[in-house]
């Protein structure tokens, strides 16, 4: 199965792949790491990007963009994720709080977050798990109590794993202003500045590093009917149609891809004396990333047909955690026994061994595999 991206794309590939080599140091690994110069990085190049019209695009061109097709954007996401996310932090913005701004903000709040965005000079967290409530997102607790007072609502409650939260300027908030029937029911999306003296951070330790895993507080947090994004109530949709499209935006077979076919070469003569069982795995990893780029255009056709559903965003979701583990398995066993010498056989025993670092989380962040096979069985029963 074939996808016809369009004229220009390869071209397109070309052009990002030189500009990384340009402004990205061959030693980048992300940009949230102990060293403060690798977050600079990824905000410099992220400036570099939406300066040339490539940060952002898909969007129209009216909110930043250039109105590119989303297979350009595609190609896009997989030349960053294949070199270890130089954007840093600013594909949330891109993939999916802008969209959701666009799609369900208002005139004010499309004026006031869109541009920065755009430009590359924001950064967001996700407010949505809670320490009982992470895959089962609609049993969360922060709430948003009505303030007489002001005619808004006073967020009180707690928000676990949120990650680039030391970091971030802004909060897509998620909390219960009402209760309802059915939990899904009642819950709003508020869009909140992370100044605010009512929010306090607190880093979780990780073998992620830093920036990655945090906790926050709401205090009786303040917000106006100016903050919440779409409608009173309404949160529950726009927090469905948000992960769909954060699911499918991270290219993470293009990175599996990458470090796969450079494995030979890194390993050189070592390589042809690799077990046979072992090149077998290794060769069948390379099918699962096919298979995986296959699952994730499969979703990109349909949202370009102005559809998407969330079944297939999670097929796709279950088959790119699972080759993100069992990739990282694969490449661990092949660098195990090898010299690897010289820098380039350096620089990639780095690489497979942060790949394996954050493979390990893979099957639970931004909703766990049980999940995913939950929302494609109650897709195919409601198909029946």
């Amino acid at each position: 199965m074939e996808y016809d991206m369009g004229e220009g794309v390869e071209t397109l590939r070309r052009d990002l792949r030189e500009l990384v080599h340009k402004h990205v140091p061959p030693d980048f690994l992300g940009a949230f790491t102990d060293d403060p110069a690798d977050l600079e990085v990824a905000q410099s190049f992220s400036r570099t990007l939406a300066e040339l019209g490539l940060l952002c695009m898909a969007w129209p061109t009216e909110f930043g963009g250039r109105g590119a097709t989303l297979w350009e954007q595609t190609v896009v996401r997989e030349e960053m994720w294949a070199h270890h996310e130089p954007r840093g932090a600013q594909y949330m913005g891109v993939n999916w709080v802008g969209p959701a701004i666009m799609r369900h903000g208002t005139a004010e709040q499309q004026q006031r977050h869109l541009p920065p965005i755009a430009r590359g000079e924001v950064i967001w967290c996700q407010g949505f798990s809670e320490p009982e409530s992470g895959s089962d997102l609609a049993s969360l607790r922060t709430t948003a109590h009505p303030d007489e007072e002001s005619g808004g609502w006073r967020v009180s409650g707690q928000k676990v794993w949120t990650s680039y939260a030391t970091m971030a300027q802004w909060c897509f908030l998620l909390a219960r202003t009402s209760r309802e029937k059915r939990r899904q029911q009642g819950l709003t999306v508020f869009l909140v500045p992370m100044s605010d003296p009512a929010i306090e951070v607190r880093p979780i330790p990780s073998m992620l590093g830093p920036h990655h895993l945090n906790e926050v507080f709401f205090d009786e947090l303040r917000v106006t009917e100016a903050d919440v994004l779409g409608t009173v109530g309404g949160g529950w949709s726009i927090v469905q149609e948000v992960l769909a499209f954060e699911r499918v935006g991270i290219a993470r077979y293009a990175r599996v891809e990458r470090l796969l076919q450079a494995a030979p070469a890194a390993l050189g003569a070592e390589w042809d004396v690799l077990p046979e069982e072992l090149r077998s795995r290794w060769a069948r990893m390379l099918v699962h990333a096919r298979r995986a780029r296959l699952l994730a255009y499969r979703v990109v056709s349909l949202q370009a047909g102005g559809r998407i559903r969330p079944d297939d965003s999670a097929a796709y979701r279950i088959a790119v955690t699972r080759l993100d583990q069992e990739s990282a398995e694969v490449l661990m066993d092949i660098v195990a026994g090898a010299s690897l010498p010289g820098e380039e056989g350096r620089r990639f025993r780095r690489a497979v061994e942060d790949h394996r670092r954050y493979s390990v989380s893979a099957t639970v962040a931004s909703g766990s595999v049980e999940m995913q096979r939950i929302l494609m069985s109650r897709s195919l029963l409601a198909a029946r």
